[in-house]
């Protein structure tokens, strides 16, 4: 009988948090995740990223069009040269949620921060934090130390009005983090490419747009593209668009000049409207993908009041170009007979970007009849490799049903990343994983300790081909990478990805490391953008072993191993693990649980993959052949286990 638990649950079971201490407890209510900076998507730069709004907001309204923004080792400074914050209401503003100045949208006209909650995650995740306003003359400063007022005060300047803001993200919180300043610098350029007028100075480098979305995609654009880009400008709307010889589509998504990474229902009309639009100018009933593939874009839309899935505001959740409740002349809310608030809507974003797309894109098809033949040369070759590699792998995959062998490879997990989210299991969706292995041995191993809710297993037989050097019909006849493109579920369109996690987890040694580039050549030259949106993923696992009778310790390093060594100093025995299949379940839960380290495959868009692919999987021509020697590791240096 399970034993009665006595604990009193009364009024003293009840606790309040004060805001900021709430925002250190629970972290990733307000910034998604913490990570060291290695990854884009990392706190330190949703941080910087929040403070930077801020001003651009500012900038928006119409006030200042300068922005400085200094990084140094791990220190952040912002000037802004706005309207400061009103001097009564700094500390209010820095520290109290639900506060801020942008929930009345007369003072703030579609910014970005619309919860008043940004600057203050911003002081309560800094173990220094300073701010200080300037307004005719006249400022106020309030300093804190992770997100505890130290002082705060008023007096006389002689600055310009605006604002600043110097942090320093908490190394309690984010670790041993260091700033990758090819992030920050991405996204002070997308900032100036969002905001024409506007200049953005990094560590004294100014960053300035003249064209706006046209600088953003012709100076990121890493192949020659088949027309000139089109650009189309609208109230509330801008768009770019042309046409490459890759595969996938590449369309880089905005709202409110903030870069929504995981795009939303913005993207999602866009590429509607896209296949919409050239369907009905050609009047042939050519298929979505064939007209978008090789797309490369860009969508930049302001609304009023978006509504972002998350805090960090990387998806756009908003279905209308705004959405807010209808007020009485004494402020309060109308009510419909049924007690129910009477919500204003605009139209629709889908509604909205789709007219604006299906009347300029086909204007301005009719003014530059040059490039019509050329759009829709791609799309009938698109639509003939589409339907010629669609039979083959129809072919190959019934083949391989018969044989049973899809059951054999492929151990499914219960929730998938395409599924409607049951009620309270929104995370499982979100944490939906797949490991890619090679061999049962190892498959067999994770399979064992995976959590069947949300992690899936996908077993490599052998090496998969070299897509690089073979053709797109050989590639659909290989049935390894058939099984796998069934098991993701991107065989018609990515949007039906069934993993958000695809993670590939190859052993330790020369030919894991192969089988791993062999993979990730065969989702860069195919499907990009799963790599593009931050879906794949490299499994770390330890390379050795270190413990004593009274300890163990698993390191991913050298560096690890012999801090690991010097620790437990006597009766030290060093494990040097090259197969995932040598560590047993017990000790393998936790390399792929809570502790599991991954590496981010990352792809920036000027980044061409053509080139990457020709040098890493392509001849082997004398660039690789150095690049190698520079970077060669004895054989005493990897194994390194008789200490």
């Amino acid at each position: 009988m399970a034993e009665i638990n006595k604990t009193n649950y009364d009024e003293g079971s009840i606790v309040h948090l004060e805001d900021t201490l709430h925002i250190r407890l629970r972290p990733g209510m307000y910034i998604g995740r913490l990570g060291n900076g290695d990854n884009p998507g990392d706190g330190i730069y949703v941080l910087l990223k929040e403070i930077v709004d801020n001003s651009v907001d500012e900038f928006s309204m119409h006030f200042g069009n300068r922005i400085l923004v200094n990084v140094e080792d791990r220190e952040v400074t912002v000037r802004d040269f706005g309207r400061g914050i009103p001097l009564g209401s700094v500390v209010l503003a820095t520290s109290s949620l639900n506060t801020g100045g942008k929930f009345d949208d007369k003072v703030f006209k579609k910014s970005v921060g619309m919860n008043g909650v940004g600057t203050k995650a911003v002081n309560a995740l800094s173990s220094s934090f300073f701010i200080e306003s300037y307004r005719d003359g006249e400022s106020s400063f309030a300093r804190y130390e992770r997100g505890e007022l130290k002082d705060s005060g008023r007096g006389t300047t002689t600055e310009k009005n605006g604002t600043l803001v110097r942090f320093t993200p908490d190394v309690e919180m984010f670790g041993d983090f260091a700033f990758n300043m090819d992030y920050v610098e991405q996204m002070i350029k997308n900032y100036s490419y969002l905001k024409r007028g506007l200049t953005l100075i990094l560590n004294g480098t100014p960053y300035k747009s003249e064209n706006g979305l046209l600088d953003l995609v012709s100076e990121n654009m890493a192949e020659t593209p088949l027309y000139p880009l089109i650009h189309l400008e609208g109230e509330d709307i801008e768009i770019v668009l042309t046409h490459g010889r890759s595969y996938g589509e590449n369309i880089t998504t905005f709202v409110n000049g903030q870069h929504t990474r995981d795009g939303g229902t913005h993207l999602a009309a866009y590429r509607e409207a896209i296949a919409k639009t050239l369907k009905e100018f050609y009047k042939k009933n050519y298929a979505p993908e064939d007209i978008r593939q090789g797309v490369v874009g860009a969508i930049a839309i302001q609304i009023q009041e978006p509504n972002f899935e998350g805090q960090t505001k990387t998806k756009l959740g908003s279905t209308y170009m705004w959405e807010k409740q209808e007020k009485n002349a004494d402020g309060t809310v109308k009510r419909g007979p049924d007690g129910a608030a009477i919500i204003d809507r605009g139209p629709s974003i889908r509604s909205f970007v789709n007219d604006f797309v299906s009347k300029n894109l086909d204007n301005y098809l009719h003014m530059h009849t040059e490039i019509v033949p050329i759009i829709e040369d791609k799309i009938k070759a698109s639509q003939k490799e589409r339907e010629e590699i669609a039979g083959i792998q129809k072919k190959t995959r019934e083949g391989l049903k018969k044989a049973n062998v899809y059951n054999r490879k492929l151990r499914d997990c219960r929730y998938h990343y395409s599924d409607k989210a049951p009620k309270g299991k929104e995370d499982e969706l979100e944490k939906s994983s797949i490991f890619i292995t090679e061999g049962d041995s190892a498959s067999g191993t994770i399979t064992k300790v995976r959590n069947a809710n949300h992690q899936a297993v996908f077993s490599l037989r052998g090496k998969p081909i070299n897509c690089y050097k073979e053709s797109r019909k050989k590639v659909a006849e290989n049935e390894e990478l058939n099984l796998l493109i069934s098991a993701l579920g991107v065989e018609d369109d990515l949007d039906n990805l069934r993993y958000n996690n695809i993670i590939v987890a190859t052993d330790a040694d020369d030919d894991g490391m192969h089988i791993r580039m062999l993979v990730l050549t065969f989702f860069m030259k195919y499907y990009p953008d799963l790599i593009r949106r931050g879906h794949v993923y490299i499994l770390q696992t330890p390379l050795f072993r270190v413990r004593n009778k009274k300890e163990t310790c698993y390191c991913y390093s050298i560096d690890e191993k012999e801090t690991a060594v010097k620790k437990l100093k006597t009766g030290v025995e060093i494990t040097r693990f090259k197969g995932l299949g040598e560590i047993s379940s017990n000790e393998f839960v936790d390399f792929i649980g809570e502790k599991m380290r991954l590496d981010l495959v990352k792809l920036a868009d000027e980044e061409s993959i053509a080139d990457i692919m020709a040098f890493y999987m392509g001849d082997n021509t004398i660039e690789r052949q150095t690049f190698i020697r520079e970077n060669l590791r004895s054989e005493e240096e990897l194994e390194d286990v008789n200490i």
